[in-house]
């Protein structure tokens, strides 16, 4: 092979026979392709001329790992192939020793690409914990997790990536510097005019910052635009797909009626290729509802795994990556034990006319499974749209990191719709952890004051670290409680960027007679150390209103011009639309068609009279191998919320009368001078704030400083 002389070197020293032409290749590939090239020594000139090639290995699906694919970057758009693709006409650059093997022993053909993307609406991130592998995230429909052959290749692709995104025009405010524009003209005509020096210079600054506003607002339009055009091009792939997909899964459930004794290896190689190429173009979708994911060696497999729309990928590949264990959650509480006894609210006030107040311990039958500390948990169920939000601030666009913060924080309230039974008051010290790989999140959460009630929490996320505490201020009035929450909740990106915010007013309606419900009003401000703030309001729920729930939004710049709007229900959904810079306050005109920013996930398929959803179901699970890595204050082994998820009602209300006077004795242990464990008052902010080392422990499973607060129950469950 002719020794190339484009400017790129090889960096891996092994044997691939430089000496003579291979007879495999073409010609035109045999003057182009030396070696694998540095990631130190590509030239942006080359990359863009020629584009680059060559074998990573992607993510499928948990059944089938990693799986090589033959990918190409050329003209700002990656593809990817089962088999080759037409880099021999681009003169494209071979990376790595894998792709070289794979590319002469191929039979080169033209085949269609499964996948394109843009990477103008790209952003490209390395993991950190493993430095081979990175992802390509399209900020809304699609990710690509991907695995170099080396570090060195993994760092060609990225190198490649950011300097082909470094030709299109960022989403930042355009320099007023940059705007060139002759005002010599305009300045002749105004100094025949008698106009001073000093005020044709001020109006050719006025004209230039103008026009910079113009173009940069022109050129985020153009960019929303072209998102989701992808967007829509991404979901029209998938549905041909999913149509090829039901057709061919037709004929295999005729094939297999009318040949029964069909080896069942070839029907196994067969779904295993179909799940393949399903996944092959599988996108995340902003919905990410929550179904199941069991695998089932059977066509019923293939539906599940063909309706999922990849939640848990992201999780599979943290469980093989980082050594987590396969952990399948489940998808329904526990069948009851007894049979739940009916109860009267006037028959609980009879029985109690007289009694101390402060003893009296309404039955767990008003409680759900849950307690207030795993209720903090709830509220990040759609997480994902912080991690949306991470990657659109790392792209420039500050107005959809702060669309998609305001979708989240209007999301934790969609858990509360249905939802009637209250969740057990968490004990002085108790505490609850989430490890969740699949969502990328770490959580901690404890009750940290007896009187007032607060709880802190704490959250790290992709990117991202979320934390607050709250303290509820209630007011009964005869019929329905207001709940009014106190404190503040903060996000913080990696990159610096900080917002905060606190909850609207909850009312709770029917509590004598008709059936229960809460409604959510008010008015929540997010603002932050950014150039965008927002406000929603919350409408409240009356006699004549025939949508209930409604959100309304909007965001805007420190300048107090709207930029963007919003509305929905805090239950269903929420879109937003751009609107017109040149607009002034109210009267701004949206300049683009409504988007759908969030909308809530399914509810669960095995309902109970809790009305938990999928996510909800699985926060006091057990999983296998837990237990012994649990504090013994973590809420899932409390013994009355355990005995009700099973439906051992009798002994659910004894253990919770016994801890609720076990727990009577909470304040004068706070009075003593009990100080919270994880989380400690910060002196400026007034918050509580985590300190700390949980994590740590748990890895080493070193509880001895952690009280049981729970013992003393004759039977645990």
């Amino acid at each position: 092979m002719a020794t190339s002389t484009t400017p790129f070197r090889s960096h891996h020293s092994f044997n691939h026979r430089s000496s003579t032409s291979s007879p495999s290749l073409p010609r035109l590939v045999q003057r182009t392709v030396s070696a694998p090239f540095s990631h130190r020594d590509f030239k942006l000139n080359a990359i863009v001329g020629n584009g680059i090639c060559g074998l990573l290995y992607k993510w499928v699906n948990y059944g089938r790992g990693w799986r090589p694919r033959w990918f190409t970057l050329h003209h700002g758009v990656l593809s990817y192939y089962k088999v080759q693709g037409p880099h021999i006409q681009t003169h494209s650059k071979i990376i790595g020793k894998q792709s070289f093997r794979r590319f002469s022993a191929a039979h080169h053909g033209h085949p269609k690409p499964l996948i394109q993307l843009h990477l103008m609406v790209c952003s490209v991130e390395e993991s950190k914990s493993d430095e081979r592998r990175f992802c390509v995230y399209t900020g809304m429909k699609k990710r690509l997790y991907l695995r170099a052959e080396c570090k060195e290749d993994r760092a060609t692709w990225v190198e490649a990536m950011l300097a082909v995104k470094d030709m299109f025009p960022r989403l930042s405010n355009v320099p007023e510097e940059s705007v060139v524009i002759s005002t010599d003209r305009l300045r002749q005509l105004l100094l025949k005019e008698g106009v001073k020096e000093s005020i044709i210079k001020e109006s050719e600054d006025i004209m230039k910052s103008e026009l910079s506003r113009v173009i940069n607002h022109n050129n985020f339009l153009l960019m929303d635009t072209l998102h989701h055009l992808e967007t829509d091009k991404v979901d029209l792939e998938n549905a041909l797909i999913e149509s090829q997909k039901q057709h061919s899964k037709d004929d295999v459930v005729s094939y297999l009626s009318a040949h029964e004794n069909l080896s069942e290896a070839s029907a196994s190689d067969s779904r295993e290729e179909g799940c393949d190429e399903f996944f092959d173009t599988l996108s995340i979708s902003s919905d990410r509802s929550s179904e199941s994911h069991s695998q089932e060696s059977s066509l019923h497999s293939e539906n599940e795994e063909t309706s999922s729309n990849g939640k848990y990928e992201e999780w599979l590949i943290g469980c093989v990556e980082s050594n987590y264990p396969h952990v399948r959650r489940r998808t329904k509480l526990p069948d009851p034990v007894e049979k739940e006894a009916g109860i009267s609210l006037w028959s609980i006030i009879k029985d109690n006319i007289g009694k101390d107040l402060t003893k009296v311990c309404l039955p767990v039958t008003f409680n759900e499974p849950l307690s207030s500390l795993q209720k903090c948990f709830e509220d990040l169920e759609y997480s994902y749209l912080l991690d949306q939000a991470y990657a659109w601030g790392k792209m420039g666009n500050s107005v959809m990191r702060m669309l998609h913060v305001a979708a989240f924080a209007v999301s934790g309230y969609a858990c509360t719709h249905g939802r009637s039974c209250k969740p057990f008051n968490p004990l002085l010290g108790e505490t609850y952890e989430a490890d969740y790989p699949d969502k990328g999140l770490r959580f901690i959460s404890e009750k940290v004051s007896h009187h007032p009630m607060i709880v802190a929490c704490h959250c790290e996320g992709r990117g991202w670290k979320f934390w607050g505490d709250s303290n509820l201020k209630s007011k009964f009035w005869g019929r329905s409680i207001q709940v009014d929450p106190v404190g503040v909740l903060t996000l913080k990106f990696d990159d610096g960027e900080v917002f905060q915010w606190s909850k609207v007013t909850t009312a709770i309606y029917n509590l004598i007679l008709g059936k229960l419900y809460c409604d959510h009003y008010g008015t929540m401000r997010i603002e932050g150390n950014g150039e965008y703030s927002c406000k929603l309001k919350f409408k409240e729920q009356s006699i004549i209103e025939k949508t209930p729930h409604k959100v309304q939004g909007v965001v805007e710049d420190n300048k107090g011009r709207t930029v963007a709007t919003l509305h929905g229900k805090w239950d269903e959904s929420l879109r937003y639309a751009i609107v017109d810079s040149s607009g002034k306050g109210k009267g701004s005109n949206v300049s683009s068609k409504e988007h759908q920013l969030w909308k809530k996930s399914n509810p669960s398929e095995y309902q109970t009279r809790y009305n938990f959803t999928q996510f909800a179901t699985t926060l006091n699970e057990i999983t296998p191998g837990l237990r012994e890595k649990l504090p013994p204050t973590d809420s899932r082994l409390r013994p009355d919320q355990r005995y009700l998820e099973n439906g051992e009602y009798e002994k659910a209300n004894a253990e919770k009368l016994r801890l609720e006077q076990k727990q009577r004795q909470a304040s004068k242990m706070q009075e003593q001078g009990w100080k919270p464990k994880w989380f400690a008052m910060d002196k400026e902010s007034h918050t509580y704030c985590y300190v700390g080392g949980y994590w740590e422990a748990r890895e080493k499973e070193k509880w001895e400083a952690c009280h049981d607060i729970f013992a003393n129950s004759s039977t645990t469950p």
